[in-house]
């Protein structure tokens, strides 16, 4: 069992566990809405999205992120998964990621959807 994220307690008052599929997904997760610079000792780590979201979204920028992310998960989770697609939209003021990966101790396909809004 892993620690589940975001960090808090169970029923028990212990730190909450998660089994091994959810805590990529909180991983994958965490790796997105990280910016570069708020890790200690990992100053490199994190995708840069959240810097984006209040950004005019358009085509241009989604095709942007769609390189940094696939780079970045590559990066830092290429050891757990093997991203096989990733997608980035912007719809109005909504920044859609759309993550399809195997998780390659158990073979298992999983598709996880994350969204942000912003200014338009």
């Amino acid at each position: 069992m892993d620690i589940d994220f975001p960090f808090h307690f169970d029923s028990r008052g212990r730190s909450a566990t998660t089994d091994m599929e959810d805590h990529i997904r909180d991983m994958i997760e965490e790796l997105l809405f990280t910016n570069p610079g708020e890790r200690v000792n990992r100053p490199d780590f994190g995708s840069g999205l959240m810097q984006m979201v209040f950004a005019p979204l358009s085509a241009e920028l989604a095709a942007a992120l769609q390189f940094t992310l696939q780079a970045a998960l590559q990066r830092y989770l290429g050891d757990l998964i093997d991203l096989l697609n990733l997608e980035v939209s912007a719809v109005d003021s909504t920044l859609t990621v759309t993550v399809k990966y195997l998780i390659r101790r158990t073979q298992e396909v999983q598709t996880e959807s994350f969204q942000k809004s912003g200014a338009s």
